[in-house]
């Protein structure tokens, strides 16, 4: 009775060894399958949204705002007066010109005494037309020299002349139509005319709307990767909800040193279809994905199966339960997460990936 129960004991305890064998935790391998995708290598430049054409519209002359009739936002057509300006005349040279005027009278008056005294003479007989003509030639000068005595006197103090008031550069006109975007300026504001050496102060930006592109930096790590025509895929922070397309057109040939980091500036045409009835701001922060290549349907793994010898690639196919092929393939085209197969691999396809992970059976 002794022998059976120490029998049936160790019977016992070798099938419970046995079965905790059989039930040990089990390494697994994590696999992924070859499939068909689109991959997509880019670059990501970030900038912002910008007008194509910007101008800032400054006065010809020196003094006070006296009338604005803009504000932000307003369209306007290209000749409209957005301004007026106040002259406030400069002492010596409103001095110079009452001097000027006083000096033109006096040579005008003295002309005229000449002129009707010799043209008394001419009705007599005394003198001949001949002798006349430089009399009257003399008063004729001498009244458009007082004329524009008077017309600088003017044009100091109003800053337009009596004999060209449509002219007058006291009316700041656009240059271009488009929308007001911003006016830096008040009424009663002192401007500075825009000249030779002074860049003038601004009275307002105008910008054509319908046109904006993409304007921003790109590292020159990526620079070289780039070029013209290149397909840009925006994002813009406000309207993160659509996708706009555009076309990289320019390059800059110098870069930009930026804390040690040379930057080029790009600049690219923007499709605004897409924007619908959401309204493009000038200055909208956006971020770039510049397409450098693309392919559609193609055979891609993760980088991560991928294993080198040496200069070839290979993969660990899976054939059966924990049993793998080393097969080389060729790659193609990569975005560094995903990588084209060209060859040595069918649609399908298990791989393994190289890490091994413990099976969570708990």
């Amino acid at each position: 009775m002794n022998n059976t129960i120490i029998k049936f004991i160790l019977i016992c305890f070798i099938f419970t060894f046995i079965t905790s064998c059989s039930s040990e935790e089990k390494i697994a391998y994590k696999t992924e399958t070859v499939v068909d995708t689109s991959i997509i290598k880019k670059t990501v430049a970030t900038g912002s949204i910008v007008p194509r054409k910007e101008v800032n519209i400054k006065s010809q002359v020196s003094g006070i705002v006296e009338k604005l009739f803009v504000v932000a936002g307003m369209q306007i057509k290209e000749g409209d007066v957005v301004a007026k300006i106040k002259i406030i005349p400069n002492m010596l040279n409103l001095a110079n010109a009452e001097n000027r005027i006083n000096a033109a009278q006096i040579n005008n008056d003295n002309a005229k005494i000449d002129y009707d005294r010799n043209k008394s003479l001419l009705d007599q007989g005394v003198i001949s037309k001949q002798e006349f003509q430089q009399y009257d030639l003399r008063l004729k000068s001498t009244t458009e020299e007082l004329d524009a005595a008077k017309n600088q006197l003017q044009i100091i103090k109003d800053g337009v002349a009596k004999s060209s008031q449509h002219a007058s550069n006291t009316m700041v006109k656009s240059t271009i139509s488009g929308m007001i975007l911003d006016v830096p300026i008040k009424e009663g504001g002192q401007v500075i005319e825009s000249n030779t050496f002074n860049e003038g102060t601004t009275i307002c930006s105008v910008a054509n709307m319908n046109e904006m592109i993409f304007e921003g930096k790109l590292d020159e790590s990526e620079v070289g990767k780039i070029s013209n025509g290149n397909t840009i895929e925006l994002t813009i922070g406000a309207i993160d909800k659509l996708k706009f397309n555009a076309q990289l057109e320019y390059i800059s040939p110098k870069g930009i040193n930026e804390a040690g980091a040379m930057q080029f500036i790009i600049k690219a045409k923007i499709d605004t279809k897409a924007a619908g009835s959401n309204f493009l701001r000038a200055g909208y922060s956006a971020n770039a994905d510049i397409i450098l290549a693309k392919k559609d349907k193609v055979l891609a793994v993760s980088e991560s199966v991928l294993q080198f010898e040496g200069d070839k690639t290979f993969v660990e196919v899976v054939v059966g339960e924990n049993k793998f092929e080393k097969r080389y393939v060729k790659t193609g085209l990569s975005d560094a997460i995903i990588t084209e197969i060209v060859e040595g691999l069918k649609k399908g396809d298990k791989i393994k990936v190289p890490e091994l992970t413990k099976a969570e059976d708990e």
